[in-house]
């Protein structure tokens, strides 16, 4: 059985996000969302658990998904989850220059784990969490860019906003 672990962030999760997922759900037997918990270099505006939740809802016409709170190093959850593939997905060259590093320092700690990179489809090439949050911030319109769950919650907490 092949499982893998799709890391991140996901503050919040994107319809990019989702493509990548559901690419990798018809490709492995079991996919993992990792949902990392703590980032200390980035400033979230969710907590784990909307995150969580978030992909949770999104995610649930997926079967073989599991969505899962992250904390510690990526490789002891890919670990504890019997992954030996992480799989990220790549929109242009500067995501390609940290996920490399990455991929490098992971493979210095566990040289079984492999690291998988999906490009983005070309609709969501240009699509970020931190770019969805700064439109919606300005009042404009993401709900083409973001799952229902998370829409929902935008215009709870920025009611001005357009959804």
């Amino acid at each position: 059985m092949k499982t893998v672990l799709c890391p991140g962030t996901y503050d919040p999760v994107t319809v990019g996000h989702l493509d990548i997922i559901g690419r990798c759900s018809a490709m492995f037997d079991t996919v993992v969302v990792g949902v990392v918990d703590d980032s200390y270099r980035k400033q979230v505006l969710f907590t784990a658990e909307e995150r969580v939740h978030f992909l949770e809802e999104s995610t649930k016409a997926l079967p073989n998904v599991t969505v899962v709170r992250m904390q510690g190093l990526v490789v002891t959850l890919a670990r504890e989850v019997g992954a030996h593939v992480l799989v990220k997905g790549l929109r242009a060259v500067t995501d390609f220059e940290y996920e490399f590093q990455m991929a490098q320092l992971n493979r210095k700690l566990d040289p079984e784990l492999e690291t998988m990179y999906l490009m983005a489809s070309a609709e969501y090439a240009f699509l970020s969490s931190s770019g969805v949050k700064e439109i919606v911030r300005f009042g404009g319109n993401v709900g083409d860019l973001v799952p229902e769950v998370v829409a929902r919650r935008f215009a709870e907490m920025y009611p001005s906003a357009e959804g």
